[in-house]
């Protein structure tokens, strides 16, 4: 049951079946060897957080592993009864940015009655500090096990028998490399840094809607964020605005999108306005809300989202609305956005961060959007016919490595 065994089974390759998430996130009854002696009497979501030991992969990997299997919800005890809304933040490796977000998080009205989910692909003492210094709501960390991290030699990692990107499959296949047989779409072969963010969004999707025990029985919406996101004051007055407007005149939007990407300029005309339209990766992927029932659309299509050739997530929903989900998805949109997306560096933009320059777009979009928060009521702007919109795809995403790793997260053993 430890860590490492699992290692041996991540490793096997093609035509290999995985029997490998459930173990890492999920211990049997009768199972006494898990790390740090946790026992069946503790309670999920008890006591001090875990503290990570960072002295070496094994010791990192056992802390990962013990934090999602004991799920402990800070400040629970200050904050009792459900949730009224459940964020789930997806976090990597920029610090500062997450701090603006969690200063959004602090002064949103009704944050007291929030659930904030941060997910990891990144583990630093650095980050765990930053997010356990929250207090002003529920808090839990769920961290993702397959980051790139936890295998800097290995797959999901960079394996150095693997193929370099840009070789082309003749020679691919005479060096013997172990992913010669598959490339992606344009011939290239996989790059473990690229093809992180599909695995944990579609694992972090699975997880909090089915291991999160906090979360069961919890029937609303979940905002899915990300660390360079920062939250309007009236944003949740705003997401009840939505449901209630949902409710009674378009019960059939999948999804809501609390942000978009059109920036503050005509705020105050946009403010208490929304639309319906079909879901599109480019406008929709900021602030989007999904339901129970949303999730278990997007589930049934695991195999599809696994195994198509594009290693982002949005892209790869857009291509499922549609086609795999037969109806095209319908979200519904707030015109005037209550998500702002901070960051100015990112998946393939990693040097010049200025997080200062950050601040400042924050301070003067705050500034244009003061005097139209809170509005009292929502108006429709417009009505478009949701469409499955086809695009060409990314590539990145041709190894079945990644492919039977993807799908096995939503199996249950």
């Amino acid at each position: 049951m430890r860590f490492r065994l699992l290692k041996k089974n991540l490793l096997a390759l093609l035509g290999v079946s995985f029997v490998i998430v459930t173990l890492v996130l999920m211990v049997p009854e009768n199972d006494t060897t898990e790390p740090n002696s946790v026992t069946q009497s503790q309670t999920f979501g008890s006591g001090d957080p875990v503290k990570f030991n960072f002295d070496s992969l094994p010791e990192l990997s056992n802390s990962v592993y013990n934090a999602n299997y004991r799920q402990c919800v800070l400040n629970a005890e200050l904050f009792p009864g459900e949730p009224h809304l459940v964020l789930v933040v997806q976090v990597h490796n920029r610090p500062e940015y997450l701090k603006l977000l969690i200063e959004s998080l602090q002064n949103a009205a009704e944050v007291h009655s929030f659930l904030l989910v941060f997910s990891h692909d990144y583990f630093s003492e650095e980050i765990n500090s930053i997010v356990q210094s929250i207090t002003f709501c529920r808090v839990l960390q769920i961290y993702f096990p397959f980051s790139t991290q936890l295998y800097p030699n290995e797959f999901p990692g960079q394996d150095p028998h693997d193929c370099p990107r840009d070789i082309s499959k003749d020679k691919a296949v005479k060096t013997g490399c172990l992913n010669a047989q598959h490339p992606d779409s344009y011939g290239h072969y996989r790059e473990a840094f690229i093809t992180q963010t599909k695995h944990h969004w579609w694992w972090k999707l699975h997880f909090v809607w089915e291991r999160v025990h906090v979360m069961q029985g919890y029937s609303g919406f979940v905002v899915f964020l990300e660390e360079d996101n920062y939250l309007l004051p009236d944003f949740y007055h705003f997401y009840e605005s939505m449901i209630d407007y949902r409710q009674k005149n378009c019960p059939d939007c999948d999804m809501l999108a609390l942000g978009n990407h059109n920036g503050f300029n005509e705020f105050s005309q946009q403010s208490n306005k929304v639309m319906t339209t079909g879901w599109m990766s480019t406008k929709h992927n900021i602030g989007m809300g999904i339901s129970r029932e949303m999730y278990y659309k997007l589930m049934s299509c695991n195999d599809a989202y696994c195994s198509y050739d594009d290693y982002n997530w949005d892209w790869t929903l857009q291509h499922l609305s549609g086609t795999c989900v037969s109806k095209a998805i319908k979200v519904l949109v707030a015109q005037g956005s209550r998500v702002m997306h901070t960051g100015d560096c990112g998946l393939h933009q990693k040097d010049n961060c200025r997080p200062e320059w950050a601040m400042q777009k924050v301070e003067e979009s705050l500034r244009m959007a003061k005097d139209a928060l809170f509005p009292a009521s929502l108006t429709l702007a417009a009505a478009e016919v949701p469409e499955h919109k086809a695009h060409m795809k990314n590539g990145g995403w041709g190894d079945v490595r990644d492919h039977s790793l993807c799908k096995n997260y939503a199996k249950r053993l």
